[in-house]
């Protein structure tokens, strides 16, 4: 008898996993597939699944979100986990992107134009070490993303260490221009302050997480 007859659970459709076809999925494929789990990516062709967040990466991720909105000038925006379309086998999910306003197309887009990014974030998790500090910055680099952060967890304090990088438009690599620790000021793509202790913190009366 199987366990799940045991517990009641017979009647459950199995979920079948999507067959990739011979040729690998596209782009295009991500909004069509049934049943995918949430953040699913595309990394080569490839179906790349996510594992639950850690209170870090969330708490990180808000912090971040918070003090971007807070600071962007008007002709820019900030989403969280949106795809950006490289190419036809790529469309990776960064944790934070800042786009142009423009850019927006409706309340039911799923992914935004590399040319319309000016900033793509990822907060490294364990189980995409690899990715994040090497697949996706190349990838994101290539297709002409100006500017990239990197965000690691220091495990003796908790707190987030963001490594910032600028695009070379000629080789269409970044160059790391900072390594911040505790607070993060940089005047690119626009002039950012972000009080990196404040991770742990709930949001104050004043609306202001980010800084002092």
């Amino acid at each position: 008898m199987s366990a799940a007859f045991e517990n009641g659970l017979d009647d459950e459709p199995e979920y079948r996993w999507p067959i990739p076809p011979p040729e690998g999925w596209t782009a295009d494929d991500l909004d069509r597939i049934p049943g995918l789990p949430p953040h699913t990516e595309l990394i080569d062709g490839s179906l790349v699944f996510v594992s639950p967040q850690t209170r870090f990466h969330s708490r990180t991720m808000r912090l971040l979100d918070n003090a971007l909105l807070d600071q962007a000038p008007d002709h820019l925006d900030v989403d969280r986990e949106m795809t950006i379309k490289l190419d036809s086998k790529n469309r990776p999910e960064p944790d934070i992107l800042v786009f142009e306003a423009s850019a927006v197309t409706g309340t039911g887009q799923t992914w935004y134009r590399p040319q319309d990014v000016l900033l793509a974030v990822e907060v490294v998790s364990r189980d995409s070490r690899e990715r994040d500090r090497e697949v996706k910055p190349r990838k994101y680099a290539e297709a002409g993303v100006p500017h990239f952060w990197r965000v690691e967890e220091d495990e003796e304090k908790g707190l987030p260490v963001v490594y910032v990088y600028e695009l070379d438009p000629a080789t269409k690599s970044y160059g790391l221009t900072g390594i911040f620790r505790d607070r993060l000021k940089t005047t690119a793509p626009f002039d950012i302050e972000i009080d990196l202790t404040a991770v742990g913190r709930r949001r104050g009366a004043s609306g202001d997480a980010a800084r002092d």
